[in-house]
C-alpha cells in the first residue's frame, strides 16, 4: 500500500471497536522502525492494551520498545491528563480568589468533558505541535473507536470557533485562558489532519457488513472536516481450507458476500486485506508477521485443554433475569465482544416471556435496531442521539434558567451551552432517564466500549452538581442514579468477553472498576466461542484451542458466574461476528 510504500509523518488508524486497530498500528509501527525510521506509536484510547501486545509497561511519555530499535511508545492517559489541565487552570487562582471559588471551579472541571479535553489537549502537542515530535520520522496513532474518533479529530474544529466566540471566561470550562493561548497550535493540529502530505488515515475494518457500514460512515464524516488522504485495511478474511467444515464455509461465505457488498464509498479506496491469523496477535514476532499475506508458514493447532467442564448457555441465567418482571441490564466490555447482539438476545428473550421491554444503546456507533431484525410483541428500541438530547437540554436550560435572566445574562448562557461539554451532560441526563424507566419494565442497554462507559458512570456526582448549577432544579432521575446502578435488585451487569488475552483481561479490569464504584457484576459472558464446535479448519482448530487458557481463567479467576455463547451462523449472528475481534487487539 502507498501508506507503507511512502508513508507519511502522521498515520491514524481508526475503526469500529474490535476490528484490529491496535494490531494494525502497532504493526506499522515496528515494520517502519524495522527501516530505520525513528517512530512514535500513541494510544489516545482509554482502554488502550499497546502494553499487553508488546509485553511491557507503556507510560504517558515516549519510552522505547526493548526489541525494536527506533520504536517509541506511548498511553495518552486521560485522567492524568484531565489533573494537570486542572491545575494548570485553577493553580494560578489559588491564594488569589475565596477558597469558595476555587471550589467552584474544581467542581466545574471535574466531570468527563474535562477528561475529554484534556486528552484532547495532549492530542494536540503532537499533531499541531513540534514540540515532542520533531525527532521522530512518524507518529502513530492507535485511536480509540469510531464514535470517539470522529469527537477527538473534529475538537480542533470546535474548539477553534468556540474559543473565537468565547472570550468571557464564563464557561463550563472555567477561566478560558489556558486554551485561548492555543488557539495556533488548535488552528495547526487541524490543517495536519487536512494535509495528506503529512497525515494518511487508515480505516480498518473486518469483512462483515456492520463493521465495513461503519468505516464507510467515518471516511464520509472525516472527509466532511477536511480529512481526504484514506486508505482501507481489512482484517481478518478468512479462506475455507476444509470446505466440509460447515462452520468454516459459512464463515468464509459471510466474509465473501460482505466484502462484494461492500458500501461504495469505501471500494474507492486504495485496499490491503490480512488474513485471519491463526496466532493471537501479541509480542514483536507476530506484529512482524501481521501484515503479511499469508499466515506463519507451518502453523499447527494446539493441543485442546478445554476446562472440565464449559460454562452454560446464556439460557442458564434468563430465569433469574426474567424473574422480578422489570430493572436495568447492562451489557458492557471492550468494543467488539458483542454486546450489541447480546443485549439484542437478551432484549428478545425477554419480550418473547411477555414482559415490557425497552432496548437502547448510549453508543453512537452501536447497531440494536439490526441485530433485532423484525420487533416482537413488547419490544421497543430506542437509541439516545447526541445531537437530540443537546438541542432539548440547551431548550430546556434557556426555558428554566434563562427565563429569569435579563438579556446579557442570557447571551453569557448560550455562549456555555456552545460548549462541547454540553454533549456529555446531554447525553448523561437521557442516561440518568432511561435507567429511571425500569422501575415498571426491563430496559436493556448496550453501553458504549468500556472507556467511555466507565467515565459515565462515575460523572454521576460530578454532573449532578453541573445540572445544578445550570439547572436549578435536579431532576428525580439524576439524584437517584448511582444508588440504582449500584442495587443489584434494580441493575444486572453482564462483563462480557471472547476467550482472547487483550478482551478477557480488559474484561478483569472492567470489573475492578465497577467494583471500585460499587457495582457488582451478575455475570460474565463468554461470547462466539468455538470451544463447543466440532471445527475441522486448521485455522479455526488452533483458534479454539487457544481459547482453551482463557475460559479457563474467567472461570477460575475473574467470574464469580459465566456463561458461554458459541459462534453462530444466522442474522443476529451478523452483528456479534461483525463486531467480533478474532484478529483484534
Amino acid at each position: 500500500m502507498k501508506f507503507l510504500e511512502n508513508p507519511p509523518a502522521n498515520l491514524f488508524f481508526t475503526g469500529k471497536g474490535g476490528v484490529g486497530k491496535t494490531s494494525a498500528s502497532c504493526a506499522v509501527a515496528v515494520a517502519l522502525a524495522d527501516r530505520g525510521k525513528k517512530v512514535l506509536l500513541v494510544s489516545t484510547d482509554p482502554a488502550s492494551n499497546i502494553d499487553e501486545v508488546f509485553g511491557e509497561e507503556i507510560g504517558s511519555e515516549p519510552g522505547p520498545i526493548a526489541e525494536v530499535p527506533g520504536l517509541f511508545a506511548l498511553n495518552v492517559d486521560p485522567e492524568k491528563a484531565a489533573a494537570e489541565y486542572r491545575e494548570k487552570v485553577i493553580g494560578p487562582y489559588r491564594g488569589i480568589l475565596p477558597e469558595v471559588a476555587i471550589t467552584s471551579m474544581e467542581e466545574q472541571l471535574s466531570g468527563a468533558c474535562t477528561v475529554e479535553i484534556a486528552a484532547f489537549d495532549q492530542f494536540t502537542k503532537l499533531i499541531g505541535s513540534s514540540e515532542v515530535t520533531a525527532t521522530f520520522d512518524h507518529v502513530i496513532f492507535d485511536t480509540a473507536p469510531t464514535g470517539h474518533t470522529l469527537r477527538l479529530l473534529s475538537l480542533p474544529t470546535a474548539w477553534s470557533g468556540y474559543i473565537q466566540n468565547n472570550l468571557s471566561g464564563t464557561t463550563c470550562l472555567g477561566p478560558l485562558e489556558g486554551m485561548v493561548e492555543k488557539k495556533d497550535i488548535y488552528a495547526e493540529s487541524m490543517n495536519a489532519l487536512a494535509d495528506g502530505a503529512r497525515t494518511v488515515l487508515v480505516l480498518v475494518s473486518r469483512p462483515e457488513p456492520a463493521a465495513l457500514t461503519e468505516a464507510a460512515r467515518t471516511s464520509m464524516e472525516l472527509g466532511e472536516i477536511g480529512v481526504a488522504n484514506k486508505s482501507l485495511l481489512i482484517n481478518g478474511v478468512f479462506t475455507a481450507d476444509d470446505e466440509g467444515d460447515p462452520i468454516a464455509a459459512a464463515l468464509a461465505r459471510r466474509g465473501r458476500d460482505a466484502l462484494a457488498a461492500m458500501p461504495e464509498g469505501l471500494s474507492a479506496l486504495e485496499r490491503m486485506d490480512i488474513p485471519l491469523r491463526t496466532k493471537e496477535i501479541l509480542g514483536v514476532d507476530a506484529l512482524r508477521g501481521f501484515l503479511s499475506e499469508t499466515d506463519a508458514p507451518g502453523t499447527e493447532a494446539e493441543t485442546e485443554v478445554m476446562p472440565g467442564s464449559l460454562p452454560p448457555g446464556l439460557d442458564d441465567v434468563m430465569d433469574d433475569l426474567a424473574r422480578d418482571g422489570q430493572g436495568v441490564i447492562m451489557t458492557m466490555g471492550k468494543g467488539g465482544v458483542g454486546k450489541t447482539t447480546l443485549a439484542a438476545r437478551i432484549a428478545v428473550d425477554l419480550a418473547g416471556r411477555g414482559h415490557d421491554v425497552l432496548l437502547t444503546t448510549t453508543d453512537p456507533a452501536a447497531h440494536v435496531a439490526a441485530a433485532v431484525g423484525e420487533l416482537p410483541k413488547g419490544l421497543e428500541v430506542d437509541q439516545i442521539d447526541p445531537a437530540v438530547e443537546i438541542e432539548k437540554y440547551r431548550a430546556h436550560v434557556m426555558a428554566t434558567t434563562g427565563a429569569a435572566l435579563d438579556e446579557d445574562g442570557r447571551a453569557l448562557l448560550e455562549e456555555d451551552l456552545n460548549s462541547p461539554c454540553t454533549e456529555e451532560i446531554a447525553v448523561f441526563q437521557a442516561f440518568a432517564r432511561t435507567v429511571d424507566q425500569a422501575r415498571d419494565r426491563f430496559v436493556v442497554l448496550d453501553t458504549a466500549p468500556t472507556g467511555h462507559t466507565i467515565l459515565l458512570l462515575d460523572a454521576a456526582e460530578s454532573y449532578h452538581r453541573e445540572v445544578s448549577r445550570l439547572s436549578q432544579n435536579v431532576p428525580d432521575a439524576v439524584s437517584k442514579l448511582l444508588p440504582r446502578l449500584r442495587d443489584p435488585a434494580f441493575t444486572r451487569v453482564f462483563v462480557c468477553t471472547l476467550a482472547e488475552a487483550t478482551p478477557v483481561h480488559e474484561a478483569a479490569d472492567l470489573q475492578k472498576d465497577l467494583r471500585r464504584a460499587g457495582i457488582e457484576p451478575f455475570a460474565w459472558i463468554i461470547n462466539q466461542s468455538l470451544a463447543s464446535l466440532d471445527v475441522r479448519d486448521p485455522v479455526l482448530k488452533a483458534r479454539k484451542a487457544q481459547e482453551s487458557k482463557y475460559i479457563a481463567e474467567v472461570m477460575d479467576k475473574h467470574a464469580k458466574r459465566a456463561v458461554l455463547v458459541p459462534w453462530r451462523d444466522d442474522e443476529a449472528g451478523d452483528t456479534a461476528a461483525a463486531e467480533r475481534g478474532s484478529n483484534a487487539a
